[in-house]
């Protein structure tokens, strides 16, 4: 069974051991791979999980992002980031 986090904006989130992110050429997708299980990611949320390796915390990505779109609010950003992280952390892609 998995342990259910609670991400919080300074922890440093990354990828499971068993899933991998790649980028999936029939679907022209990036895709979160793990046993039986696909993923399948937006633009943004292929662009947010390439960051995710537990070198970067929540706090650095969101000021990525905010430097990358700057017409979006960083306050939006970074609620939009958590909430994604932690749905695929309650089903198991994300850990910290």
């Amino acid at each position: 069974m998995v342990e259910l986090i609670k991400l919080k904006s300074d922890d440093m989130p990354k990828l499971p051991r068993h899933a991998k992110l790649r980028y999936d050429e029939a679907r022209k997708k990036w895709i979160i791979n793990a046993p039986e299980r696909v993923f399948e990611l937006d633009e943004i949320a292929a662009e947010i999980m390439q960051m995710i390796d537990g070198n970067l915390s929540i706090n650095q990505i969101v000021d990525k992002l905010a430097n990358k779109f700057e017409n979006a609010p960083k306050e939006q950003i970074s609620k939009d980031v958590i909430i994604m992280l932690q749905s695929l952390a309650d089903k198991g892609f994300v850990i910290k």
